[in-house]
């Protein structure tokens, strides 16, 4: 179950390396049905809030017409960094499924541990290394292809 949102994550991400963009892609997934999309467009819009999660949480908040998303799941390429893991735990999102680890900025204990955050509901449940190989493959392609240039 599990590969199926995570490969679509890595479609995600992959439209962000097309961009030239860092590949991190996320899904917000409720009953079996993706509700929100996202990819990495920070250099596109020069926001530095436009992670592949903002972006996908932002997507799915409007689709079901509220930002508590207690019923949802997100899937990442990338290890959330706190930013982004903070936003989720706002969002109420009970469940982080993700790929690589991040260890230069992930908040689910890779760089730091914001897993303990229990400030709105209980921390969310945290599944680690789906695809992850395939998450780091691109990521790798893409720090090649820019120290290149």
């Amino acid at each position: 179950m599990h590969q199926r949102w995570m490969a679509q994550a890595l479609q995600e991400a992959q439209k962000a390396f097309e961009r030239g963009e860092v590949p991190v892609g996320a899904v917000v997934v409720v009953d079996d049905e993706a509700v929100g999309a996202g990819h990495n467009l920070v250099e596109t819009l020069q926001d530095p809030t436009a992670h592949a999660e903002i972006l996908a949480i932002q997507s799915a908040a409007g689709r079901l017409g509220t930002w508590r998303l207690n019923d949802a799941r997100i899937y990442v390429t990338l290890e959330p960094c706190p930013m982004c893991y903070s936003a989720i735990h706002l969002a109420r999102i009970p469940e982080i499924v993700f790929g690589a680890h991040d260890p230069r900025l992930g908040a689910c204990g890779s760089a730091l541990d914001l897993r303990g955050l229990n400030a709105m509901t209980e921390p969310a449940k945290i599944e680690a290394g789906v695809m992850a190989e395939e998450s780091r493959l691109l990521l790798k392609q893409f720090f090649q292809k820019l120290r290149q240039k």
